[in-house]
């Protein structure tokens, strides 16, 4: 399965405001069973989110926003995951 990074801008939204648009994020999945939030980064100071997630493909990604009601400023699928145990 095709590994996702999604990047959203979220300028000013306060840890209170991020609650809903992560509550509807996991209600979505049950309706598109192959897609899974892997976890996400906040950067206050950017004002941005970026998302890990497990998706057949970028239009599922697309799908699941606009399901969730949120925004996409960038998806990049990732070709491989590298870790510092692999240079060991």
């Amino acid at each position: 399965m095709p590994r996702y990074l999604i990047e959203r801008s979220v300028p000013g939204l306060s840890p209170e405001e991020r609650k809903p648009p992560g509550r509807e994020s996991v209600r979505v999945p049950p309706t598109m069973p192959a897609l899974r939030w892997i976890r996400s980064y906040v950067s206050d100071a950017e004002g941005k989110i970026y998302c890990e997630y497990d998706a057949p493909s970028i239009e599922a990604v697309h799908e699941h926003a606009r399901r969730a009601g949120l925004p996409v400023d960038r998806i990049t699928e990732v070709a491989l995951e590298i870790s510092p145990a692999m240079f060991v």
